[in-house]
């Protein structure tokens, strides 16, 4: 039996980096003032179909679907915003007084696509969503945020890539100008554009099969048809990125791969040698109709989501070591049935006052109990045989410098909580 293609086990060894940078994204959330939300990791169809939207890749293609035993339409999260969203319409969360409403969640998330480096069928993903403002600052926070995320745990080569896709009648003209520009050439599009272009013609531009094609090269820019208002946003959004010392490459093609986005889009790439051919990091950007759309009031938000995945390649590809102490606090050897029966006893009151301990379960011999303490990287060896237990003591070894001393054993406890 194997794991099903497109997912992975995380064996000891590699879920401590997992548990340190999920740990480090968490205390940065508490840091901007964003609150954990767990949604479920299934939800009804039909909230990722009018969220996420009919025309995505996502949902035509790549979504975990099945019925259950009621007949109900389920599928496993392709992503996490239309879960959070749903839940503070469900949960009403739009009546707090404290507003906007600064969420984050940590969670599998699961598409069906071609598995390759960094990108799997199930996947991890942190996101952050805040709902209730419309004010571009907080447009500027969220993407501060995102790209704290990367630099506090040490990546470097790191590019930020913004856009603005502009009000409803900023996309409606900007629709109808690539509708224009691309028809011509329709029949020389893939199959997948030659749909988009009718239904959503703003996905051709993110198009990977055709993204080589003369007409890509000169299609109209969705800056070129932003409304006054959408205009003074974007310069707005921008000015706060730069008052806050964030470098930024505005890139008029930037296509978010979701219906629901408008206003701000922005993607983090990374640019260490040997990342991969796919560089993106992150993205995400402003979806102020989604609330709506889920049946709740009028809302603005805004949010990002990274992968783990992708984000632990990024840190091996900068050759970036994260700072994990996988020594063993102290290992018990003991010598004799006596002292085997105290030894549990001293085990199990060490692991009550915090202290991380283990001990010999396959009776090997006294010197193969050392062998498996110097394997364990074990900073303190206590040791336990007749003699000891007779004058009520114990052995410490400090391993790493050789050091021994002996301790009454009903002081153990607290000696062990000052050195260690």
């Amino acid at each position: 039996m194997k794991a099903p293609r497109g997912t992975q086990d995380l064996l000891p060894g590699v879920t401590e980096k997992w548990q340190y940078v999920e740990g480090k994204l968490k205390e940065l959330s508490n840091n901007y003032h964003y609150q954990e939300i767990r949604t479920p990791i299934f939800e009804h169809t039909e909230l990722f179909q009018r969220g996420v939207g009919d025309t995505t890749d996502i949902v035509q293609k790549e979504m975990y679907t099945f019925f259950d035993k009621g007949d109900r339409s389920i599928t496993l999260r392709p992503e996490g915003t239309a879960s959070v969203v749903r839940s503070f319409v469900e949960h009403k969360l739009f009546g707090s007084p404290n507003q906007p409403t600064k969420l984050f969640y940590i969670g599998p998330m699961f598409r069906y696509e071609r598995p390759q480096q960094g990108r799997m069928r199930q996947f991890v993903q942190y996101g952050v969503e805040a709902l209730g403002s419309a004010d571009p600052a907080i447009d500027a926070e969220v993407i501060s945020l995102a790209m704290n995320a990367y630099q506090t745990l040490g990546l470097q080569s790191l590019k930020l890539v913004i856009n603005s896709l502009g009000d409803q009648e900023s996309r409606e003209n900007h629709r109808q100008a690539l509708i224009d520009h691309f028809t011509p050439v329709k029949e020389e599009l893939c199959e997948d554009c030659q749909t988009r272009l009718e239904q959503n013609p703003l996905r051709v531009l993110d198009c990977k099969k055709d993204r080589e094609h003369p007409k890509m090269q000169d299609a109209p820019s969705i800056l070129e048809y932003l409304n006054d208002e959408s205009e003074a946003y974007f310069e707005k959004v921008k000015a706060y990125l730069d008052a806050m010392n964030i470098t930024y490459e505005v890139d008029p093609n930037l296509v978010r791969g979701l219906d629901y986005y408008n206003h701000t889009a922005f993607e983090i790439m990374s640019n260490a040698e040997g990342f991969g051919a796919i560089t993106t990091l992150s993205g995400g950007g402003r979806y102020n109709g989604l609330v709506q759309d889920l049946g709740g009031p009028e809302t603005p938000g805004i949010g990002f989501a990274l992968s783990i995945e992708r984000l632990l390649m990024a840190l091996e590809a900068e050759g970036v070591e994260l700072p994990i102490d996988s020594k063993l606090d102290c290992y018990v050897v003991s010598l004799g049935d006596a002292a085997n029966l105290k030894v549990a006893a001293i085990v199990n009151e060490l692991r009550q006052a915090g202290i991380q301990v283990d001990k010999d379960y396959q009776a090997k011999k006294f010197k193969a109990q050392f062998k498996a303490a110097d394997r364990l990287q074990a900073k303190y060896v206590l040791v336990l045989g007749d003699d000891e237990l007779a004058n009520n003591q114990i052995a410490i070894k400090n391993m790493e410098t050789g050091d021994q001393e002996t301790v009454a054993l009903d002081q153990l406890t607290e000696h062990m909580q000052g050195i260690l």
